[in-house]
């Protein structure tokens, strides 16, 4: 890929947001007071793309004993000494995270009122943490993700229906650890930072009922196995409900959220010379959708100066979801990005990176990817059809024989979606 200087910026932009939301720059002012503990012990537990980082950072800041145990996504794991990494699968979950789920449950048995548990929770521990209710299986849990993800439903809508079939999930991990004081920190990846769609709410009361999530199955026509329709039909699922007293001693802190990011890639913008302008940390929609409004947002930018004058630069971030109807590689970001640039039709001063900060879009050990004004003519000019790899849902592919994939490996952290369009005057 040979990188201009619009790319570089783009880059920069995409790496000082990522950078903003390191657990080592957002833990350590949020961890309780050292002589909060008194009596008691201080155990950790977690996890999320981001959760090894967050107990290396929590070890690095605190000077008294501690103990815990923490699961990540393989290949995001980090040396600590005091807190036990585990590994598992992400987006489909597997048996080493159904195993780890199941000893963080014991962990937190038998806590007196005297224990704080420090829970760590950022984007993915929901798949991380598959602890399926009585009478459904890991396989139950691995269909019902899969169908989820391939359904277009909103993060939000699959949060909701995972938290009715987990054993862990939707408070019951806060409720196990009762009567111990319970202090999450929180790394948002999702749209309107609710607390309950993060990691579907492992120790955060929930307002919505099994008969909600049904609906959200029924709207979007998920087949379900027979077994997990019936914890549904028959409310067995149901979560652990706002004035619980079991929560009564919870506290939430979100430590870095997308806005964060934003911001901090606006910055990196207006140093460089241009007005940076967020559109918003939340956008939702199909990708392909999301791509083309926020195609037409620049060209009325780049044309008539309006909503915006040129040179400026566009921020969003939020998650949007895919409908899967072919058999390409993914992930979303692309797909959204792909579909921007055959909306823009190789506008000469339009150039635009989106990406996922957990450095994986889909599937993909790839962040995302930049297109530029000479994108499509390239593409063409390889036999590649932009609006045929979007039909097959296969934006990987299609920036991968560019060159233009951006690849950062393992951020670390995860703070959703980050789209980046950069107008030059």
């Amino acid at each position: 890929m040979t990188t201009t200087p619009q790319a570089a910026l783009l880059r920069s932009m995409f790496d000082a947001a990522i950078a903003s939301a390191q657990p080592a720059l957002c833990v350590p002012p949020h961890l309780p007071a050292r002589d909060a503990v008194g009596r008691g012990r201080l155990l950790v537990i977690g996890a999320g793309k981001a959760s090894a980082a967050m107990a290396r950072a929590v070890e690095q800041a605190w000077d008294g004993p501690l103990t815990g145990l923490v699961i990540t996504r393989y290949g995001y794991s980090v040396p600590c000494e005091r807190i036990e990494i585990v590994e598992a699968a992400h987006p489909v979950p597997d048996a080493a995270g159904l195993a780890a789920a199941r000893r963080m449950m014991d962990f937190v048995q038998d806590l007196s009122a005297d224990d704080i548990v420090l829970c760590l929770i950022s984007g993915g521990g929901s798949a991380l943490m598959p602890l399926p209710i009585e009478g459904l299986t890991l396989e139950h849990k691995q269909a019902v993700n899969r169908a989820l993800l391939a359904s277009g439903a909103t993060i939000s809508e699959m949060n909701c229906v995972r938290r009715h079939l987990s054993a862990i999930k939707g408070g019951r991990l806060a409720a196990a650890c009762h009567p111990a004081r319970v202090v999450t920190l929180l790394l948002s990846d999702v749209p309107g930072d609710h607390p309950v769609d993060i990691a579907s709410g492992p120790t955060v009361a929930d307002p919505t009922t099994c008969a909600d999530a049904l609906a959200i199955v029924d709207r979007y026509r998920i087949e379900l196995p027979p077994e997990v329709r019936a914890v549904l039909e028959s409310g067995r699922g149901e979560s652990v409900k706002p004035g619980d007293e079991r929560l009564a001693r919870n506290e939430v802190r979100m430590i870095a959220a997308p806005q964060m990011a934003l911001e901090a890639a606006a910055a990196v913008a207006e140093r460089a010379g241009y007005r940076a302008h967020i559109l918003g940390d939340s956008l939702e929609g199909e990708a392909r959708d999301v791509g083309k409004v926020l195609a037409a947002i620049a060209l009325q930018a780049a044309e008539r100066g309006q909503p915006f004058a040129a040179p400026c630069v566009l921020l969003s971030g939020g998650e949007t979801t895919v409908t899967v109807r072919g058999r390409g590689r993914g992930g979303r970001n692309v797909e959204c990005l792909l579909s921007l640039a055959a909306s823009l039709g190789g506008h000469p001063r339009i150039h635009a990176l989106m990406g996922d900060t957990d450095g994986v879009d889909g599937l993909e050990e790839i962040a995302g990817a930049i297109a530029k004004p000479d994108t499509l003519a390239r593409a063409w000019a390889q036999g590649l059809s932009p609006l045929a790899s979007l039909d097959a849902n296969d934006g990987h592919s299609f920036f991968g024989a560019l060159g233009d994939s951006v690849v950062t490996g393992p951020t670390l952290t995860n703070v959703n979606d980050f789209r980046a369009i950069l107008i030059e005057p």
